[in-house]
């Protein structure tokens, strides 16, 4: 799991069947103290984010199975929102 913020919105007219009514988000990675960290991904939103909202996100497996039902086709899933950082 890692920071991330979310900068961008994506629209795709032809997704996985799985992926229908899932929004699709670009979301720049960040460190601890919130600072970027590599490049952006594109991230399904599991909790209903919007721009420029700081959020925590999961890769691999786990990014698939963050909605009741089957798993769905996910490098990334954002699943929560950072009310706060305390370091």
């Amino acid at each position: 799991m890692f920071f991330a913020k979310v900068v961008g919105k994506v629209v795709s007219t032809v997704k996985d069947e799985g992926a229908h009514g899932k929004k699709l988000l670009l979301i720049q990675p960040m460190d601890h103290r919130l600072k970027p960290v590599g490049g952006p991904l594109v991230a399904f939103d599991a909790v209903g984010v919007g721009v420029d909202e700081v959020v925590f996100a999961e890769t691999g497996r786990e990014a698939g199975v963050a909605w009741d039902g089957p798993e769905i086709a996910s490098d990334a899933t954002i699943v929560g929102i950072v009310d706060r950082v305390d370091v």
